[in-house]
């Protein structure tokens, strides 16, 4: 079993894949942003950190890069439906500031269980 932290804006994309990670044996801890994630993570033990791209008051991106120097052994999965934008405009910078692994949101939440178990055995993809 793995305590993951999961930072999203919307409720609707928090619940079914808490649900989901639970159903896999996962611990999971919920943010609705960046700044609450943060909080979260300051004197805790995480496994994975899974955050959306695009939110108010503090962006994914923002919290990879913080994630980063506090935390810089633990992985991330950045996750993204794009705003207006493309997704992948989103997921590539995130990738190359600190993200593990990135996922297009809408994904199938098998996906996330997957990769948040290939991060753990220490299978980082590429």
């Amino acid at each position: 079993m793995a305590r993951l932290l999961l930072i999203d804006d919307d409720a609707d994309v928090r619940a079914p894949l808490t649900a989901w990670l639970v159903r896999h044996g996962h611990e999971v801890v919920e943010a609705g942003n960046g700044i609450e994630g943060l909080a979260r993570l300051e004197g805790a033990q995480f496994d994975v950190v899974v955050t959306d791209i695009i939110m108010p008051d503090m962006e994914g991106i923002e919290t990879i890069l913080r994630i980063r120097k506090g935390w810089p052994d633990l992985p991330v999965i950045a996750i993204s439906g794009g705003g207006s934008g493309e997704p992948s405009q989103a997921l590539r910078p995130a990738s190359r500031l600190g993200a593990h692994a990135t996922l297009r949101k809408p994904f199938r939440p098998s996906v996330l269980v997957e990769l948040v178990e290939r991060l753990l055995a220490g299978d980082i993809p590429e």
